[in-house]
């Protein structure tokens, strides 16, 4: 009998290469009863438990390359993509298209830039991948949607980015703008799924139509609990595109995944979005963007501590200094009191007690809100909430029944 040492270097092996390992367990398990490797022999049963760990490694829409390459033969295809487009042994999806002689014609690149390393809002031209040699069509600067003449010749589009599950992250309005140019231009939109970190979290308040922006197109909460492919079957379904029209959409799913697992990114999404801590207070803490408090830009906590020169002066401070992702951080050089949330515990809902306890600390409460933060929280409500002195437990209340609309609506789309 196999022995719990080699089970678990296997398992220990197949996170890292599970794909040798499949192979490895279709090769092995049509043997007979008894089989030797390398002097240890192994029966049936234990070949069942190594398939076993197997089968609860998740798999990606881009690992599910079996799915799409049939697609994608002999077509002439565009890739939306940055950093996060990675199969699970690290190799970037343009890469591992072009070694199976898949003929890319050009690259979208979304808010950050197809590698992933500007600051949040910064222009990003267009320009060529040194390495590839492929033309680079931002997303992200004199265009957010694909022109006509950007998409001529393309058949299909392929979709890969990693999505947090916040409305105010901005690749879902990328998917959005995509989704209708391929409608517009009668060309399949192929989305490769991937696990959405904070998955099953469906909170905070709905967004209004007259507050729509790049950082909110769709009236859903702050956190939807969703994957970017299942968003995609809801833009559709709903007809949110513009004119009511609908995509040519196709899912290639995850594998082995539930919204119930805990999924930990393999790259950071975003320059300042560097960790699991960050992605997960992410939502509770973007919202401090529209007001007069720094989020840690400029520190190496972005997204896991909050301060401003004007809040009360405590034991915990920072100083914003420039920083990748973050050019010319606020506050820049100046001390900053706030709290570090580096080491709490995992939040399953959108935090406001941070918000609302920065707001009653705060040494000018007329200069505590920004335009933005009514972009940021899709309605007015919250910063009147707020400034009114209503309660967190309050403010929760009132958002019931719009989420309990939009969960029936969002149960339409869910594939996992």
């Amino acid at each position: 009998m196999i022995s719990n040492s080699v089970l678990l270097r296997l398992f220990t092996f197949a996170r890292v290469k599970n794909t040798f390992l499949f192979l490895f367990l279709i090769v092995f398990s049509t043997a007979c009863y008894a089989n030797e490797i390398e002097g240890i022999k192994i029966k049936n049963e234990d070949l069942k438990k190594i398939k076993f760990i197997s089968d609860t490694i998740i798999k990606t829409g881009a690992d599910n390359y079996n799915r799409y390459l049939p697609l994608l033969k002999n077509k002439k295809i565009g890739v939306v993509t940055n950093q996060t487009g990675i199969l699970s042994n690290k190799i970037h999806l343009v890469d591992f298209l072009l070694s199976k002689n898949i003929k890319i014609q050009t690259i979208f690149a979304p808010e950050h830039g197809f590698r992933g390393n500007a600051d949040a809002g910064e222009h990003v031209i267009d320009g060529k991948d040194a390495k590839t040699g492929l033309s680079i069509i931002s997303l992200y600067g004199d265009n957010r949607k694909p022109k006509p003449e950007q998409l001529a010749g393309i058949d299909i589009v392929v979709f890969d980015l990693q999505d947090v599950g916040l409305r105010f992250y901005t690749y879902i309005s990328t998917l959005h703008y995509v989704m209708e140019a391929c409608a517009d231009n009668n060309i399949t939109l192929i989305v490769l799924d991937r696990p959405n970190p904070n998955g099953n979290i469906v909170d905070g308040p709905i967004l209004e139509k007259e507050f729509t922006s790049f950082v909110g197109m769709h009236p859903v909460p702050v956190l939807y609990g969703l994957t970017i492919g299942e968003y995609g079957q809801m833009i559709n379904g709903e007809k949110w595109l513009k004119n009511g029209v609908k995509c040519q959409l196709i899912i290639i799913p995850c594998t082995n995944y539930t919204r119930k697992m805990n999924y930990s990114l393999p790259i950071k999404p975003s320059p300042n979005l560097p960790n699991d801590q960050a992605i997960n207070l992410y939502g509770s803490l973007c919202l401090f963007e529209g007001t007069n408090v720094s989020v840690g830009r400029g520190t190496k906590k972005q997204f896991q501590i909050f301060g401003s020169p004007f809040l009360m002066q405590n034991k915990f401070s920072f100083v914003p200094e420039p920083n990748f992702g973050a050019k010319e951080p606020m506050y820049k050089d100046e001390i900053c009191y706030g709290e570090d949330l580096s080491a709490v515990a995992k939040v399953n809902q959108l935090e406001l007690k941070w918000l609302i306890k920065a707001y009653n600390e705060t040494s000018d409460k007329s200069k505590f809100f920004n335009p933005f933060f009514t972009k940021l929280a899709g309605t007015q409500q919250l910063q009147q909430q707020i400034e009114a002195g209503i309660s967190e437990e309050e403010i929760r209340k009132s958002w019931v029944n719009g989420l309990n609309d939009f969960k029936k609506i969002r149960k339409k789309y869910l594939i996992y």
